[in-house]
């Protein structure tokens, strides 16, 4: 399949720059299987699920990757440097994505208000930057330091702010590591989470920390051409056991996300058992995928030409996602990051 049949116009006024107030009153498409849409809202999950159903929820945490500093050398002048942290090398070691990047060199210091870092394997925007900073002092450093990593949909609106440091990051958050969240859990409140627990729905706790990644366009024309990004992710013995008795039990797996879907798919088998895992997933999900894990995905709505359109498009069908998005957008249901969801069921 080409990239191209997975295109569609958006008007830049459905782009959400701030979440929905309370967070579960976000809107939600449900796509059922063979039927007709449905126009809900988030809090109404409870009564769309069955008593015995299990949500996989993303526990990874956004960390403050993104900062601007200083670039210095010797015999020249200082010039601004955007840095925004990809991955944890080491205690202080982090590769990283650099802009402007053509004219940092490697042996480049990066000076952000006192704190430096010595830039080296600079390559095709990317480097890895070392912090002169005590190993117990890189948190701190960050959260002084860095802004919330907002989607370059976003943040080329409008400057991350304090409220960021709440709004972009799920209730769920607990092991630091992502450089984007996993937005689908951005919707669930304390109350809602209340309510699905009263219905008998269950909550299953994995961890994948979302790369920078999930931004990057899709390059090639022939979408079995493009290589999937890796990001690490964790399902532990107890979850993994949690849901094969869910399974076999007759719940449904109920994905929160593209993220603990992809990550769930990596540790089932053909059979469709879910094995414990630790390692890095590329999975590249598009159609004609066979889905093992999963029955339904609660996710928000995808930039065009993306991997996660195909992603979705695989799961609920082409056809289904084109004309869903198309009602999506004639009503004024808001996208991306701080947008709306909605609610799949496998085809």
């Amino acid at each position: 399949m080409q990239v191209d049949d997975f295109d569609f116009d958006l008007p830049e006024r459905l782009i959400a720059l701030r979440p929905a107030s309370p967070r579960d009153a976000a809107r939600l498409l449900h796509i059922p299987a063979g039927k007709g849409l449905a126009d809900k809202h988030v809090r109404d999950l409870p009564e769309m699920l069955r008593p015995g159903d299990a949500l996989v929820v993303n526990i990874t945490k956004v960390i403050p990757a993104r900062l601007t500093g200083v670039r210095k050398r010797a015999g020249g002048q200082g010039a601004k440097t955007e840095v925004t942290l990809t991955e944890r090398l080491g205690p202080v070691d982090w590769r990283c994505f650099l802009k402007p990047a053509k004219r940092v060199k490697d042996g480049d210091i990066i000076d952000f208000n006192g704190v430096t870092a010595k830039v080296s394997e600079r390559q095709e925007g990317a480097a890895r930057l070392v912090f002169e900073v005590a190993h117990e002092r890189m948190e701190t450093t960050l959260a002084t330091l860095g802004t919330m990593p907002l989607p370059p949909y976003i943040a080329g609106k409008r400057a991350p702010d304090a409220q960021d440091n709440d709004d972009y990051q799920t209730l769920f958050a607990q092991t630091e590591g992502a450089v984007a969240a996993p937005t689908a859990g951005l919707h669930f409140t304390p109350e809602l989470v209340a309510a699905l627990e009263a219905r008998g729905v269950s909550f299953h706790e994995v961890t994948l920390h979302v790369g920078p990644g999930t931004f990057l366009p899709v390059k090639v024309e022939n979408i079995k051409d493009h290589k999937m990004h890796g990001e690490w992710g964790q399902v532990s013995p107890a979850t993994a056991a949690a849901l094969n008795k869910v399974k076999g039990e007759g719940g449904r797996i109920v994905c929160v996300g593209t993220t603990s879907l992809r990550l769930i798919e990596s540790a089932t088998t053909e059979a469709g058992e879910v094995r414990a895992f630790e390692d890095v997933t590329d999975i590249f999900i598009s159609p004609g995928y066979r889905f093992r894990s999963a029955e339904l995905l609660l996710t928000n709505f995808h930039l065009p030409r993306s991997t996660l359109f195909m992603l979705v498009s695989a799961f609920a069908g082409l056809a289904e996602m084109q004309a869903a998005y198309a009602h999506a957008i004639a009503n004024d249901y808001r996208f991306y990051s701080y947008g709306d969801a909605c609610l799949l069921e496998l085809k």
